[in-house]
């Protein structure tokens, strides 16, 4: 802000002596209004977002290169590649503001799609802004990205009842504008059981073991309670790794205590309890304490456990009797 910031726009300058060297508009900053709105800084990003889009408005799309010296398409830079940071940025703003001027930009960026860059196949790359020559070329963040934000522009301007807006995660967008829940998937090291995925705390482990190897012993680790030993995941992970690591590194774990429901942020409608797999796994205990495995017809299985171990007798000294009985020469039969 100090060195490049010239309201409205961002400048390149030299590393040593902060020199004005490329006085350009690079489409690629279209992301920063955004950042902008993310760190609170909503003003700045308001005067620069409207400048950016003054560009798009000129050419109904924004160049590569945009040069601020001669308000000209920069030599070489012509090309819109179907690019989604201004969107970006625009619903970033309208989530911030609620400012309906950002729903007109949406819609103009939309027509601008439609009515220069629409395809038989899809949306192609414009290779020059000005005359708006098309290219038989579509990137993938297109649609990773470009109208992902747009829906996201209009879906909230409707309503906040999308997962993005009012699941049971927060989400965190990648710079290719992929959504990752902040569970139940990635966790922070001083995060216990109550995230799907996260190191469980020591408390924990009396009343809602992980699924992770564990000595009984723990140590204090930044000031947060860690059990020693490893994590089952794809990377061993000893006590010594969390006492070189910082605590706000990622640790991937597996805790058991959350239902499907709850790892995946999934509702699903109330249903008869189910017996649970411990009861059936007691059961199939009982029933595999015979020394034989024995195939019971219906009849049989049903009859009382008091029957069944009597007969469990007779069958076993039965057994015991004929192995004793020599076996007969077949030349005396």
């Amino acid at each position: 802000m100090h060195h490049l910031y010239n309201d409205p726009w961002y400048v390149e300058v030299n590393m040593d002596s902060a020199a004005i060297v490329w006085p350009l508009f690079n489409s690629l900053q279209a992301f920063w209004p955004g950042l902008q709105v993310l760190a609170g800084d909503i003003d700045p990003a308001i005067r620069t977002h409207t400048a950016f889009f003054s560009v798009w408005k000129r050419y109904g799309f924004t160049p590569e290169g945009f040069n601020l010296a001669t308000l000209s398409v920069q030599h070489g830079q012509k090309s819109y590649p179907l690019r989604p940071e201004l969107i970006e940025s625009t619903y970033w703003l309208y989530k911030a503001t609620r400012d309906a001027r950002y729903l007109d930009v949406g819609r103009d960026i939309v027509a601008s799609l439609q009515y220069g860059a629409r395809c038989p196949c899809g949306y192609c790359h414009i290779s020059d802004v000005e005359n708006h020559k098309r290219e038989d070329h579509m990137e993938s963040f297109f649609l990773a990205e470009t109208v992902k934000y747009l829906w996201l522009l209009f879906d909230l301007a409707v309503g906040p009842d999308n997962l993005v807006e009012n699941g049971p995660y927060k989400y965190i967008f990648s710079t290719e504008g992929h959504l990752f829940p902040a569970t139940p998937q990635i966790s922070l090291l001083q995060e216990h059981c109550s995230y799907f995925g996260a190191y469980c705390s020591h408390g924990n482990l009396k009343e809602d073991p992980c699924a992770s190897d564990k000595s009984a012993d723990s140590q204090e680790t930044n000031g947060n309670r860690v059990s020693e030993g490893r994590v089952r995941t794809e990377f061993p992970l000893d006590s010594s790794s969390f006492e070189s690591s910082p605590v706000s590194g990622l640790i991937k774990g597996l805790c058991t205590g959350l239902t499907h429901a709850q790892k995946y942020g999934i509702s699903y409608p109330a249903s008869v309890d189910a017996p649970s797999e411990d009861d059936s796994a007691k059961q199939n205990d009982n029933v595999a304490q015979g020394h034989a495995v024995v195939v019971f017809s219906d009849q049989i299985a049903n009859q009382s456990l008091s029957g069944d171990s009597n007969d469990d007798n007779v069958k076993e000294s039965s057994e015991m009797e004929s192995e004793r009985e020599p076996e007969r020469d077949p030349s005396q039969s």
